[in-house]
């Protein structure tokens, strides 16, 4: 009887630790020391980690090239949050391929020594943006919260979050956190043709937008700093082809003759972006330069490119 007792009492053990491996762990704080840069991920047990990331790609701020005034607006701003000074959560949107997200990982590069630290968050985690936020608000790093390619479809949770997270809690605002977010849209949400049925006019002729109009608009503008990045033209283009072909120690007289080429290779894919740029020089280098495989060991990884675009076009809120 005593040993039967025991083995139903080991087998209830057995089936109570089974059952709590699958129920929600607390979100728990990982070790700070191992990294600079961290994901968020959620398991499908329901509870949220941040793993480390080993390897963050080595690009610097000279590494983007002719983006001076996106540059240096992102700089500044990142510099006076590192150093306590008050900053502002900043929306980068433009054409895709521009440089966007790699200029915060420069920013990352350039600051970690001096205390900055980033977590990833895909738009699909961030309805726990607020607990992500509980975890680090003690922490005497300052911590950019990085969201790449961010947009919403309708009556996705994460908006909300979101949204209360930038401004509209009732919780004051984390100083040693920021939200840096990249996106196609300006407003981060689907816009239709009928929505500007809901905009009215005064006698005046002044605008008013009806009320969705103001929800889609309400969330872009909950970021202080707006930084527009613009489409490539072909001068442009080529001299990012060049820059790159440059690292990868291809000479200039067969930089000269991959013009054609390099065109060609942007009319197939639709796209005169850095990224596009990157990955003909990358193609290009391989086929016909012998010291390609020392520079690929060198150069930060393709979403990371250099990137050409005009100066300006940002607001400040």
């Amino acid at each position: 009887m005593n040993e039967a007792l025991e083995r139903l009492i080991l087998r209830a053990e057995q089936l109570m630790t089974r059952i709590e491996a699958a129920l929600p762990q607390p979100f728990l704080p990982p070790d700070w020391s191992t990294a600079i840069a961290w994901r968020y991920r959620r398991r499908h047990s329901g509870h949220g980690l941040l793993s480390p990331v080993r390897h963050v790609g080595a690009i610097s701020l000279d590494d983007l090239k002719e983006i001076d005034g996106q540059k240096e607006k992102i700089r500044l701003n990142t510099l006076h949050f590192v150093q306590g000074k008050p900053a502002n959560n900043v929306l980068l949107t433009g054409a895709r391929g521009t440089g966007k997200s790699s200029l915060i990982k420069a920013c990352l590069n350039a600051y970690s020594k001096q205390g900055l630290r980033l977590i990833e968050v895909d738009k699909t985690d961030m309805i726990d943006l607020p607990d992500i936020v509980d975890v680090v608000a003690q922490r005497p790093e300052k911590f950019i919260v990085f969201c790449d390619d961010l947009s919403f479809d309708e009556g996705e949770p994460g908006y909300k979050a979101l949204k209360s997270t930038l401004d509209g809690s009732v919780a004051a605002a984390t100083p040693n956190v920021l939200i840096y977010a990249t996106s196609n849209r300006r407003h981060l949400l689907p816009e239709y043709m009928k929505e500007n049925l809901t905009y009215t006019h005064t006698e005046d002729g002044e605008v008013h937008p009806g009320e969705v109009v103001e929800e889609k608009i309400s969330l872009s503008e909950r970021f202080g700093l707006w930084v527009s990045f613009y489409p490539f033209n072909q001068d442009e283009y080529l001299a990012i082809v060049a820059q790159w072909l440059s690292s990868f120690g291809v000479s200039a007289q067969a930089i000269v003759a991959a013009r054609a080429e390099s065109l060609v290779w942007a009319l197939e894919r639709g796209s005169r972006s850095g990224r596009v740029a990157y990955q003909f020089a990358r193609d290009y280098a391989g086929r016909n330069s012998p010291h390609a495989a020392h520079a690929v060991s060198s150069l930060p990884p393709e979403g990371a490119v250099g990137a050409l675009g005009r100066p300006g076009g940002a607001r400040s809120a």
